[in-house]
């Protein structure tokens, strides 16, 4: 899409309104997205660049107020959403959009992504996006979490995982997988420095984005996921007695000789139609394939003492 040609003058209402709103505080909007943040970012807004696009609405006369909302909107966004989770998501922004710029422009894609405004990261900037027909509607939801969390997705990384992947291990995984772990150690009778957790994420990631899984979130739920095929398998111990049967206790540990316990995507399962427990090399595999990931994963391990 062709942008519209900047105003070459705006009128002295307009840029009184400018400077009063926008100018006078654009150094305390840095200052605050700079404090959220921990590093230093600064805001950029074309004034002349954006009224044309002012549809006889809120900015046509009050543009200082209109980019000033919007940039108070993504604050509050950026705020709240590193709150809920945490300093890991911060550092996220501050790498993805790693010129540490906050701009307001217009939507440049044909067709439009969004219907009012939204965000994405270019050229290592956060860009505020409005549509050309909404300029100054629904001004605080530009970096609402179902816009934010897919422009940082789509920002180019050259990270092994995509950033939902990455938070929804985060949030999903790391935090519960030791409680897991202490569970399946019990149930064998040691100590969890003594037995290893894989989930593979890396490979898992790299299998599950070659073919199309049976879900549009598998990214976001990857991390949720593995844990509860991780807690299938305790689950599955449990109901068949590991920790109080001496004798499928001690078969159970010689043949994970290795004392791992691992999940992996593959192309073909060998036992069932969705996900199943293999015993190979010293090490005890949960897997399933792409297009199952995330279906009956409490029966991945149903047929342990089978493979024993």
């Amino acid at each position: 899409m062709a942008p519209l040609p900047p105003a070459e003058k705006l009128s002295l209402a307009v840029r009184k309104n400018v400077r009063d709103e926008y100018d006078n505080n654009k150094a305390d909007l840095e200052k605050q997205l700079s404090e959220i943040l921990g590093t230093d970012w600064t805001i950029e807004a074309d004034p002349k660049a954006i009224w044309p696009y002012h549809n006889d609405g809120y900015a046509k006369e009050s543009l200082g107020s209109c980019i000033k909302a919007y940039i108070e909107g993504a604050i509050f966004q950026i705020r709240y959403l590193s709150g809920r989770f945490g300093n890991e998501f911060t550092a996220e922004i501050n790498d993805l959009a790693h010129a540490h710029v906050l701009t307001v422009e217009v939507e440049d894609q044909d067709p439009p992504r969004f219907t009012y405004n939204g965000c994405d990261v270019k050229d290592g900037k956060l860009r505020i996006l409005f549509h050309e027909k909404n300029l100054g509607v629904n001004i605080d939801n530009a970096l609402q979490e179902n816009s934010l969390l897919p422009a940082l997705n789509n920002a180019p990384s050259d990270k092994p995982f995509s950033f939902h992947a990455r938070n929804g291990i985060r949030q999903d995984y790391e935090s519960a997988i030791a409680g897991v772990k202490k569970d399946i150690a019990d149930l064998l009778g040691k100590s969890q420095d003594e037995i290893t957790i894989n989930p593979n994420f890396e490979a898992n990631f790299a299998k599950l984005s070659e073919k199309a899984p049976g879900r549009d979130d598998w990214q976001e739920r990857l991390g949720n996921f593995t844990l509860k095929y991780f807690e299938g398998l305790a689950y599955q111990m449990r109901y068949q007695k590991v920790g109080e049967d001496e004798m499928v206790q001690e078969g159970l540990l010689e043949a994970v000789e290795k004392n791992e316990y691992a999940f992996r995507i593959v192309d073909t399962l060998k036992y069932s139609s969705y996900c199943e427990v293999v015993l190979e090399d010293g090490v005890l595999y949960l897997q399933t394939t792409p297009e199952k990931f995330g279906v009956n994963i409490d029966d991945a391990a149903q047929k342990l003492i089978d493979q024993l």
